[in-house]
């Protein structure tokens, strides 16, 4: 095992040691592995893994009042309007919304256009979860090679077929 020193502020070892001490870990080393595996597994989750297609949702708050906002995120949800699945729009006060979209295609499409609208002027803050799409083509289909769903024999006597 190799060994890595860091520099912590006071606030930050507080927080590790209290950390360690709820979850049980036996000293801070143990507990400083857990969090930079979970770090790195989440960073990997992020980044879409090995998968070439991902489905993903994009949560990011906005103040309605920012400048031509509205309409820049418009005019990329239209321009890429592709990878767009869903979106519900919350307004959360009288000058912010935050909106929840639900995104489908290649990893790196999904990402750029997840960070093109977390650093746009007037979204205040803004978080993208990937998962792994290994059923979807990108194309918002299903795979040719998985069967297609059929009616069941009763529902199908039933419409007369």
């Amino acid at each position: 095992m190799k060994r890595v020193t860091i520099s912590v502020s006071d606030e930050l070892e507080q927080q590790l040691i209290a950390f360690a001490d709820s979850k049980g870990y036996g000293n801070r080393s143990e507990a400083c592995r857990d969090l930079l595996r979970i770090g790195l597994e989440k960073d990997q989750g992020e980044a879409g893994g090995n998968a070439r297609f991902c489905i993903a949702t994009l949560s990011h708050v906005f103040t309605q009042d920012a400048r031509g906002l509205e309409k820049r995120l418009s005019e990329a949800y239209h321009a890429h309007h592709e990878l767009l699945v869903a979106n519900m729009r919350v307004p959360l006060d009288h000058e912010s919304c935050l909106d929840v979209i639900v995104l489908r295609g290649e990893v790196g499409a999904v990402r750029e256009f997840a960070q093109k609208i977390i650093t746009e002027r007037g979204v205040t803050h803004g978080k993208v979860n990937f998962a792994p799409a290994s059923g979807v083509d990108g194309r918002g289909g299903q795979k040719a090679s998985r069967r297609r769903l059929t009616r069941s024999p009763t529902k199908a006597k039933r419409a007369g077929r």
